[in-house]
């Protein structure tokens, strides 16, 4: 309650100081400069500015270290007669001073565009309704050609629609749409819908689409670290990082019974997310998670450490922090020069709940990018990736820049199986590494190529992170392997829990009666939530396959705890009706009473009251707990089905 009450206030006040704003800053960028305090070692440079680039929404590097940028001056919404006018922007560092020296318009009339990523020859743009991949075909810098991937993303929200595109390791692409928006979408794989916010997951060239995650406010902010795991942050949220995985269900998902939070509660807000790697970054800073706080006018780090199947998150010191109201960073990139990148969206007002659409504050026309390198560390030297050999490419993805790993993996894909493969299986025979290793499992993922004797070497790594990344990748070839579930069924044995994490996962996508009693048999004290979590969603995804099996076999769960675990995830009456019948015969096992009793006071109906009822007058020393389990049937309006004036003969026990 308190919480919520503190939220509130913020916003409020957020919004009377939005609505009451007069000292407008100078849209100087120079004057903007001196607004600026950096962390201890680093130094912020202007990389582009107005007229150059206006307004930056999202932005991604290509393989030549250019960068792509979505711009909007029609946002927040077009007016009537307005023309549609926002842009694709490509920005190139040629003489590599760390300033864009040339600004290309790649593509222009485009309506509130939100998303940008480079890939398959030109770029995948997020358009309104609208996935699009555009394209030149004839050389000279803007695109000629339009194709729309996919439709039906709602709109209802101009900074909730489609946004955040990402590469994944698995070669697939990774999308975001936030809370107020309704997305049905016809694929050849049949309609997929997602209702409110949550992550797609999309393989562009089978046209395979599928929800990774599910919730979260505004999430504009996904990336992937070293070893392919999942963090977001979310825009109008308040919980910071989000250690998240496929089928996860977070604040705000709709209709959902239970949800998972983030791993910062009472963070303010954040945009946009990069995990540090590469040289240049001093030693200190790397794998940490750099996010927005836009409201703040500031750039946040977080360190991870690892607590079980999850992370802990802490906050350090800012990267980069601003007196300027007008300073609105909403996206952060590592540049191939090792610098991080910073698109500020550059407003004194910012959404458009809190002051009118029209404002006449509102800024339609200023952006920069920023860059922050640190001081007295050479540049890392850019790569160039576009003609690069295959064997080339494939030494690339040993760097210690996610960039350029990003950058290769992409490639590879787009050059195929055909042309891949060969090289691909002599260079991962020269590999010793684990890490190195795993990177040329996740190639032959990219290019749709199953390689049995690879995974299975994976699956038995040293490293927990590389086993938790095979159990992934062997999720996705499951269809493809007959020993997947054999796999499977030992991963989920694993000494560390992350493993077992990715384990329950996939045993959830596997399904079936024998990967239900696996996950069920998981369970561990001690265990963290979002373990907890992966269980209670495959008990309640695999109800069918499981469920009948009680009727006849108590014991199809190894231990009590896991059956009642399990039977406590559906929250439903008929779930505890075998139990209830074996105990009315007198078959229930002793152990397994206590948490019967409560989940009759949960879930029961009358007719199972009544059989508490009958039990608590044979046996006085469960008198108590059932009293309760009848007080909080009560409050949900359920009683038992005959004789309730027998109650009252409690008011006459000894006890």
């Amino acid at each position: 309650m308190m919480r919520g009450i503190v939220i509130l206030f913020l916003l409020t006040a957020s919004s009377l100081a939005q609505r009451s704003l007069t000292n407008i800053p100078d849209p100087n960028p120079e004057e903007q400069l001196k607004t600026f305090k950096v962390a201890e070692g680093f130094q912020i440079e202007l990389f582009a500015a107005d007229p150059m680039i206006a307004k930056p929404v999202q932005m991604n590097w290509d393989e030549e270290g250019r960068l792509w940028v979505v711009s909007s001056k029609v946002y927040p919404h077009i007016q009537p007669g307005q023309e549609a006018e926002d842009q694709v922007i490509v920005l190139e560092d040629v003489d590599g001073d760390g300033k864009a020296d040339k600004s290309t318009v790649f593509a222009d009339h485009l309506l509130v565009p939100t998303a940008i990523i480079p890939g398959h020859g030109g770029a995948y743009v997020g358009n309104s309704t609208e996935l699009l991949h555009l394209k030149d075909t004839s050389g000279d810098g803007r695109a000629d050609q339009k194709r729309v991937v996919l439709s039906g993303f709602g709109t209802e929200d101009t900074h909730h629609i489609l946004h955040t595109l990402r590469w994944g390791m698995d070669g697939d692409l990774y999308m975001n749409q936030s809370i107020y928006i309704h997305s049905h979408l016809e694929t050849p794989h049949g309609p997929r819908h997602l209702m409110a916010g949550g992550v797609w997951r999309f393989r562009p060239e089978t046209m395979e689409l599928d929800v990774f995650t599910r919730g979260l406010v505004n999430s504009w902010g996904h990336d992937f670290n070293r070893w392919g795991q999942s963090f977001q942050t979310d825009g109008a949220g308040g919980d910071g990082i989000n250690y998240v995985f496929p089928g996860i269900v977070m604040v705000t998902a709709y209709k959902a019974p239970r949800v998972v939070r983030g791993l910062n509660p009472g963070q303010p807000k954040q945009c946009g997310l990069c995990v540090v790697s590469g040289e240049h970054f001093p030693e200190a800073w790397q794998d940490r998670l750099i996010t927005s706080d836009f409201r703040g006018n500031r750039v946040n780090s977080f360190a991870l450490s690892e607590s079980g199947s999850s992370y802990v998150s802490r906050k350090q010191e800012d990267l980069v922090s601003s007196s300027s109201v007008a300073f609105r960073p909403i996206d952060v990139r590592m540049g191939p020069d090792g610098a991080v990148y910073i698109a500020d969206w550059y407003n004194p007002i910012i959404q458009h709940g809190e002051v009118d659409f029209r404002d006449e504050r509102r800024d339609h026309v200023h952006g920069r990018i920023w860059r922050v390198s640190a001081i007295d560390r050479p540049p890392l030297p850019r790569p160039h990736l576009a003609d690069a050999k295959t064997g080339k490419l494939l030494d690339r993805l040993l760097s210690s820049a996610g960039w350029e790993r990003t950058q290769a993996r992409r490639l590879l894909k787009e050059r195929g199986a055909e042309q891949v493969k060969p090289v691909l299986d002599a260079w991962t025979a020269a590999r010793s590494s684990e890490a190195g290793r795993l990177e040329a499992l996740w190639i032959y993922q990219n290019i749709r190529s199953v390689n049995p004797a690879l995974l299975a070497q994976l699956l038995g790594a040293e490293d927990h992170h590389v086993r938790a990344a095979a159990v992934r990748v062997l999720s996705r070839w499951r269809n493809s392997l007959p020993g997947a579930a054999v796999g499977l069924a030992k991963a989920i044995h694993d000494s560390h829990p992350q493993v077992r994490l990715e384990a329950i996962n996939a045993l959830r996508e596997l399904g079936g009666k024998e990967a239900a009693r696996l996950v069920g048999n998981s369970l561990y004290e001690g265990m963290d939530e979002r373990y907890n979590f992966a269980v209670w969603l495959t008990m309640r995804s695999l109800e069918r396959d499981w469920l009948p099996s009680l009727t006849n076999n108590l014991q199809f769960f190894e231990k009590p705890e896991s059956l009642m675990f399990a039977i406590r995830s559906l929250n439903k009456t008929e779930s505890i009706r075998p139990l209830v019948n074996l105990w009315e015969k007198g078959d229930l096992p002793s152990g397994q009473r206590d948490s019967l009793i409560q989940l009759i006071g949960a879930v029961g109906n009358p007719s199972d009251l009544n059989v508490l009822l009958n039990q608590s007058f044979a046996d006085a020393s469960i008198r108590p707990s059932a009293l309760q389990a009848l007080e909080l049937a009560a409050k949900r309006g359920v009683k038992p089905n005959r004789a309730v004036e027998r109650i009252a003969a409690f008011f006459t026990d000894a006890d």
